[in-house]
């Protein structure tokens, strides 16, 4: 058996910091912590820049860098800002709790533009970036959105259609505009480097979040609009989501076009292929949210109001990865919602690790497949993800009835593994328990949402599916103290990971 490893949950945007939100230079001093205590690897959500909702999962570029992640000290190192002007930035934050999206929408852009007023645009490194074309859309799609300030769809019909003589025009008439994004990425993009550098001489791998879809409104679905379901006047006659389920009663209605799978097989799904070595280079190891949608993808009519009467569709299964080669050892399926046969056989075929959620797994069903008796080698455990209550939440939400029936279900499973941990009536003992059973499990791979290890309640809770407000704002307000990392390093030890 391989050895066993051990890894933290937490998102870049929810450590403590000066501006805000938290940035590349937190997660640095954040890293450092983690490699003191035992844990090899660091998963975050995705890296991109956030749009609709203040989610990751809903960004105007798959493969952008978030502006708000910049390390504005760093440009300070660099004569882009201002002692006096970071030092008005930190007196604005300084009472910040949470990530407050619509203050640093105000603020960050206009102090990244700031810096890059400042910034000798022709340097050497800067132009060879922009001539690698990498973020070209992005910049000419950033472009265009500031200009237009609507969505592509009421864009004017070349600059719609993404015609070579509308894109020249939008470059050339506006080109301090589209430099000042390619201007974001490139300084967020060698800050990343930087990071993932200092990372890796710590011995701690990133593991990297990748959506399935694309938000409508992105450069994604404006520059390549024949890969997605859209009609002539390029908006949406399919959308995505997942029917009723655990989350909601109505289901999920995410409103990303769906792909037209027919159109990608015809390239040889070089558009996929390429997006995913992008991302395994930019991350050790890569989780595919929403993987049942390779398999089987549940698709909504556009401008339904619910997804209740959506239907499954066939997705593109196994042949989605053929062009990864070896590099498909370091995928994570998301398997989670509705796993039926199908699901089951393409992560055979792949062989990439699924995942176990404890949350899920005290129905009172011996054979449910979240438990950690049953967990197989080749999974990742989690005591819960970003979608999930905290465990200490979890429980503090339950009944008196429901509390008893959860103790016992729990307190029976502890047994099953072997496991001496009392279940106080404070709800974090819970939190405990849970940790043990994720780093007893039998999977090569144990994932810790920060929340768990801290033992924090439903305020501290990420993501509520289905819910419009309060989401992606939460924030550590200290990095975890010795003491709690010291007690995480023992139990990692303990448990032989």
């Amino acid at each position: 058996m391989e050895t066993k490893d051990t890894g933290i949950l937490c998102h870049i945007s929810s450590l403590p910091g000066k501006y805000g939100i938290g940035n590349l230079r937190d997660a640095e001093r954040f890293a450092l912590k983690l490699s003191l205590s035992g844990v090899t690897h660091w998963q975050i959500l995705p890296l991109v820049q956030t749009g609709y909702g203040d989610s990751p999962y809903q960004s105007p570029s798959c493969t952008s860098g978030n502006p708000y992640f910049i390390d504005l000290d760093g440009l300070g190192k660099m004569g882009l800002l201002k002692q006096k002007e970071l030092k008005e930035l930190r007196e604005r934050y300084k009472n910040s709790k949470r990530v407050d999206y619509g203050a640093l929408y105000e603020e960050r852009y206009q102090t990244l533009r700031l810096a890059f007023s400042r910034y000798h645009f022709d340097d050497d490194d800067f132009r060879t970036f922009v001539r690698q074309g990498k973020f070209e859309d992005y910049a000419l799609f950033m472009t265009a959105k500031t200009v237009c300030g609507c969505g592509f769809c009421d864009w004017e019909e070349p600059l719609k259609r993404h015609e070579a003589g509308a894109l020249e025009t939008l470059r050339t008439e506006h080109h301090e505009e589209y430099l000042f994004w390619q201007f974001v990425q490139y300084i967020f993009w060698k800050q990343w480097d930087e990071l993932h550098k200092s990372c890796l001489a710590l011995g701690l791998k990133l593991i990297g979040d990748i959506p399935l879809y694309v938000a409508y409104d992105s450069a994604d679905v404006w520059a390549h609009p024949g890969l997605f379901k859209l009609d002539e006047e390029r908006k949406p006659t399919k959308v995505a989501g997942v029917p009723p389920d655990y989350f909601s009663a109505t289901g999920q209605l995410w409103g990303n076009p769906v792909y037209n799978w027919a159109a990608h097989e015809k390239e040889n799904y070089a558009w996929w292929t390429e997006r995913l070595k992008s991302a395994l280079e930019t991350y050790d190891l890569v989780r595919i949210d929403h993987f049942r949608g390779i398999d089987r993808y549940y698709e909504i009519d556009f401008g339904a109001e619910d997804a209740i009467g959506g239907e499954w569709k066939n997705g593109p299964k196994e042949k989605l990865f053929s062009g990864l080669g070896g590099k498909r050892k370091f995928i994570i399926a998301e398997d989670l919602g509705v796993v039926d046969d199908g699901v089951k056989e393409l992560l055979k075929k792949t062989g990439f690790p699924g995942m176990k959620v404890l949350l899920f797994a005290f129905d009172g069903d011996p054979q449910n497949p979240f438990l950690p008796h049953n967990h197989p080698e080749n999974c990742v455990c989690y005591t819960g993800t970003h979608d999930n209550d905290t465990v200490a939440g979890y429980v503090r939400s339950l009944s008196p009835e429901e509390y008893i029936l959860f103790r016992s279900r729990v307190a029976a499973e502890l047994k099953e593994c072997a496991l001496d941990i009392p279940l106080k009536k404070d709800p974090r003992s819970f939190a405990q328990a849970f940790l043990a059973m994720a780093l007893a499990s039998k999977a090569k791979l144990a994932v810790l949402p920060i929340q768990d290890i801290l033992a924090l309640d439903n305020s501290c809770r990420m993501n509520s599916p289905g819910s419009c407000e309060g989401n992606w704002q939460f924030r550590l307000n200290r990095l975890p103290s010795a003491q709690s990392l010291h007690r995480l390093k023992k139990m990692i030890k303990y448990y032989r990971r």
